[in-house]
């Protein structure tokens, strides 16, 4: 399912407008990205914990010329799945 589909479910399973529905999935994916970037943590109880996770600068290979390449320190977002979520997918 892609975001397209995406709205066009909820807007069908909520009654509401596919313009209204595209604005509030927009808006909640925005905030829970600004508040990533601020260094910060989404929990959405029951279903997961949206977060981000230092990766420490490592050594890389290049696999064409086999050459060896440093890779940066980074900082990147992780999902943590719920136990209902987890439970929910498991049946």
């Amino acid at each position: 399912m892609n975001k397209t589909e995406l709205i066009a479910a909820v807007a069908e399973k909520t009654g509401a407008t596919r313009k209204d529905t595209e604005k509030t999935v927009n808006a909640v994916l925005d905030l829970i990205a600004e508040e990533l970037a601020a260094g910060g943590r989404v929990q959405l109880v029951g279903f997961g914990a949206f977060e981000t996770k230092h990766r420490e600068p490592r050594i890389g290979r290049n696999p064409r010329t086999k050459e060896t390449v440093e890779i940066p320190a980074s900082t990147v977002p992780v999902f943590k799945a719920g136990k209902a979520l987890k439970e929910k997918i498991d049946k």
